[in-house]
């Protein structure tokens, strides 16, 4: 399990309450302290299990009270390209629609993760919010991260049944890594997460898994997709499982590595039959 008093901290982060830039404080988890810069300047939050004792920095002041923050869902479309990674993108994308995704967790997570324990989790790119929901409902602490304001507001408006056991961040996961050995669970699902030299997001996200937790992490099969040089975009040019997989090393026990029909319903206009999905255990 992660460990009870993990500190964790966000730089660039903004708490996304009802407006995504205004760094708004709309609650806070019984397992969770966040202390946030109105500025949007930092974000850092102290886990604390329910029931756990106080440690020695506990109760210390901090600027702003508890927090629970915005969420978002960055499910991989196929009209995301190499430069689409950035907040006023994410933020259009979200603004051109009232609904991006269906608003159900996605079947990837609902097959791997129901048999695991609660604890805490990080959704990585959570978009409009709806693992992080289905996640909160279980029992489960989430941290929920998206570069998207907009998506954020959105999620957090659709989670008042789980105020307190959700907390939206937005910040930049590609640059700013999350805390590590924190996370029982670290859920990366159709993230557009693009191959780095020496893998330095990749590995900040391996390392936030606590030891005996696990990752997971799911993406369209390659098969289904589709170079589009016009728009600069090579499917090649991210991580697929097996290339995680040779990165793991002997302190993980890879449970799955596999391509597999999709259980939920492909996004409207695309052709993704297939998940490749990676689930490994971090070993104590």
């Amino acid at each position: 399990m992660a460990a009870e008093g993990a500190s964790r901290c966000f730089p660039d982060a903004r708490v996304a309450g009802v407006d995504p830039y205004e760094g708004v404080v709309v609650g806070a988890g019984p397992a969770g302290r966040v202390a946030a810069s109105v500025s949007g300047a930092v974000v850092c939050h102290r886990i604390v299990r329910p029931g756990a004792g106080r440690g020695p920095t506990d109760g210390a002041a901090t600027p702003t009270a508890a927090a629970e923050r915005t969420p978002r869902d960055h499910r991989q479309e196929p009209t995301r390209g190499p430069n689409a990674i950035n907040a006023q993108h994410w933020d259009e994308m979200y603004r051109s629609r009232d609904q991006v995704f269906s608003g159900e967790p996605g079947g990837v997570l609902v097959t791997e993760a129901s048999g695991l324990a609660p604890g805490q989790a990080l959704d990585v790119g959570c978009g409009e919010g709806a693992d992080a929901r289905w996640l909160a409902r279980r029992g489960w602490q989430v941290t929920a991260v998206d570069i998207s304001g907009v998506a954020l507001t959105r999620a957090a408006a659709a989670a008042t049944d789980v105020r307190g056991r959700v907390s939206w961040a937005r910040a930049d996961l590609l640059t700013t890594p999350p805390p590590a050995d924190a996370f029982d669970l670290v859920s990366v699902q159709y993230f557009p997460l693009k191959r780095q030299p020496g893998h330095a997001a990749l590995r900040g996200l391996l390392d936030a898994v606590a030891p005996g937790g696990t990752l997971l992490f799911a993406t369209h099969a390659l098969a289904d997709l589709a170079a589009r040089q016009e728009a600069g975009f090579d499917p090649a040019d991210y991580y697929q499982p097996d290339d995680i997989a040779r990165l793991l090393g002997p302190a993980w026990d890879i449970v799955v590595n596999e391509t597999r029909p999709r259980i939920s319903p492909a996004p409207v206009g695309t052709h993704h039959a297939h998940d490749s999905v990676l689930r490994a255990r971090r070993l104590p």
